[in-house]
């Protein structure tokens, strides 16, 4: 990998709105990745953000963030996402030592598991999301000669259309075993939509197949809105995840998988946080917790 940092680009559907968040999540990577402690170490991930001119200024290691490990977007924020990334990095090396040979990334984003992880060398990496932030990513990633360790395949689909089309016709079988990550997606998305891509993946899916996924179970968001999280976010990178967060109710999906033949189980980040022994706790008394109400979820399709 070239040492030298990209010159800034252009960033067509990366420098505004959701497409905003996934350079937040580099950042977080790139601040787990330099931290002596890490539990995931990406070192595409700083590139990505000095990239993207709306990144400037923007911290990638923890002692460039004001008050370091006490800013609650830098610091606490930050080890959520580093954690999320271990965790489901964790998964979907188990689900391909079990035998699935097709790993789908929806809503792919900035994600470089195909570049950072150690894969079967027969298997597969679909990463599905809008044309725009694929090719930021392909130019930042060939301007470091960043190498796959796997068969990558971009998928360049809006998940709002048809994207199972754009899947299989990049050579994705269903037939196959797969595994799917949806991270930092679902949140987004109105309650039908979700209910939409979780029976589409139960679909596309054969015995053998694996499926992780963050949810929200809140009710009501806006009583998170002066939450320190939220707060810094807004404050000091003018992401307001609150407003682009989907108000409406939420599906359980967990349960949903269940009543068609899945096995799941839910988990709060904090359950990963005491196995690791690094990661956010929860908030004390009194404090607004953004991450209280978020659940990983990780589904098999069992076996015959």
């Amino acid at each position: 990998m070239a040492t030298t940092a990209p010159q800034h680009t252009d960033v067509d559907g990366v420098d505004g709105g959701i497409g905003l968040t996934a350079l937040l999540v580099a950042t977080a990577r790139a601040i787990e990745t330099h931290r002596h402690d890490s539990l995931a170490r990406d070192p595409y991930a700083e590139h990505f953000v000095r990239a993207a001119p709306a990144c400037a200024g923007w911290p990638v290691r923890i002692d460039q963030a004001p008050d370091g490990d006490d800013n609650p977007l830098w610091g606490r924020f930050a080890r959520y996402f580093g954690l999320r990334t271990r965790v489901l990095d964790d998964f979907a090396l188990r689900s391909v030592r079990m035998g699935a040979r097709q790993v789908v990334l929806l809503g792919a984003g900035l994600d470089t598991r195909a570049y950072r992880l150690e894969w079967p060398s027969d298997c597969a990496v679909y990463e599905i999301d809008r044309p725009g932030v694929l090719e930021f990513k392909h130019r930042v990633l060939l301007d470091l000669a960043a190498t796959p360790k796997v068969k990558r395949v971009p998928v360049p689909a809006d998940l709002r259309h048809d994207w199972v089309t754009a899947l299989t016709t990049a050579g994705f079988d269903p037939a196959l075993p797969s595994v799917w990550l949806v991270e930092g997606l679902l949140f987004y998305l109105p309650g039908p939509a979700e209910k939409y891509l979780i029976d589409t993946v139960d679909r596309l899916t054969t015995r053998g197949s694996a499926l992780a996924f963050e949810a929200k179970v809140e009710k009501d968001l806006n009583r998170y809105h002066d939450s320190p999280t939220y707060t810094a976010t807004r404050e000091q990178i003018g992401i307001d995840l609150l407003h682009l967060f989907d108000p409406g109710p939420r599906p359980d999906s967990a349960a949903d998988l269940v009543t068609k033949g899945w096995s799941t189980s839910v988990h709060t980040p904090f359950d990963f946080t005491h196995r690791h022994g690094r990661g956010p706790l929860p908030e004390p008394d009194g404090v607004k917790d953004a991450l209280e109400g978020n659940r990983w979820a990780f589904a098999h399709k069992p076996r015959p």
